[in-house]
């Protein structure tokens, strides 16, 4: 393929005496003369301070750059928003939560849509922004990556954000002292990362991967890592592959593809989030798919075990 053949969105934006001032404004944030003949790539971040999940995707998001650059393609980080179940649970602020789903969605299809990108790699690790990413990208279907995150670092103990519920429970009972709550509470989430479990993040990474849309081991990587700095800039170069073959998120996401999905989730004993955040994808894009997925529809497959992700301290 052309260069011209990999530039089918970006080159309505920015080719031609009557698309100057569009240049003169994408100079401003580090275009020169030469990436306006490369194919955008819009490298959608979730970063956020409002939780541990998301605090050091920025950090990600420049890597992918150091992988779309050297490749070939302009990379351009935007930002969409999160929120945080686990914080918000038990609370008023739960009642965005599955709302917030349809914001990052339609968040990451006006963004890319809008300013033309050629491609999109999303980086998600929270229980909506995951799949609001995944609705996005084939909503507008154009060649797409998801890169997770990571996965936390364990407290002491290997405590987790459930060891912190635990103990309030424990607490209720009478079972753990003032002392021991707060020691649970000032040292079970060190650090960034989402919550360190087969709980939603890491079940839907897991299922996303089995699905095709992610590079291999994404799922199984720690947020602070070098295996997750390398899977950053490998997606921004394989992004470039994607767009070269013309391979798109309805080209990766069949049925076939879904089914590996349930199955790696029944296998891993993950999360039940799965049911009402993966099925919406096909549903709300354009792919004109006339199936469902029933309890049926796979063939059965034995949970092996109850996996809960956990790096050395």
């Amino acid at each position: 393929m052309t260069d011209k053949d990999l530039r089918k969105h970006s080159k309505i934006m920015v080719d031609g005496v009557e698309q100057a001032p569009s240049r003169a404004m994408l100079r401003a944030v580090g275009f020169e003369d030469e990436d306006f003949a490369k194919p955008q790539i819009g490298i959608c971040s979730t970063w956020s301070m409002v939780t541990p999940c998301n605090m050091h995707i920025n950090k990600l998001a420049d890597d992918v750059k150091k992988g779309t650059d050297p490749a070939g393609g302009k990379g351009i980080i935007y930002n969409v928003l999160t929120i945080s179940d686990g914080i918000s649970m038990g609370t008023e602020g739960m009642k965005y939560s599955l709302v917030s789903r349809e914001v990052i969605a339609d968040s990451v299809e006006t963004v890319s849509g809008c300013m033309g990108h050629d491609a999109i790699i999303a980086i998600g690790g929270c229980d909506k922004n995951m799949p609001g990413l995944m609705m996005g990208m084939a909503r507008l279907n154009r060649p797409s990556i998801f890169i997770y995150g990571g996965t936390i670092q364990p407290g002491p103990n290997h405590t987790n954000v459930v060891s912190v519920f635990e103990a309030v429970g424990g607490h209720a009972a009478g079972k753990v002292s003032d002392i021991e709550l707060k020691q649970i509470e000032d040292t079970a989430i060190p650090g960034p990362g989402s919550c360190g479990g087969m709980y939603t993040a890491n079940t839907m990474a897991s299922a996303i991967e089995a699905m095709g849309m992610s590079l291999p081991n994404s799922s199984a990587q720690d947020a602070i890592s070098a295996e997750k700095e390398n899977d950053c800039i490998s997606a921004g170069e394989a992004i470039m592959h994607l767009l070269e073959h013309d391979i798109k998120p309805s080209d990766i996401m069949t049925r076939a593809a879904f089914e590996n999905a349930i199955k790696v989730t029944i296998a891993l004993g993950g999360s039940t989030m799965p049911c009402c955040t993966c099925w919406p994808w096909p549903i709300r894009s354009a792919w004109n798919w006339s199936w469902t997925i029933s309890t049926g529809s796979a063939p059965p497959c034995p949970c092996s075990r109850t996996s809960s992700p956990a790096a050395s301290t």
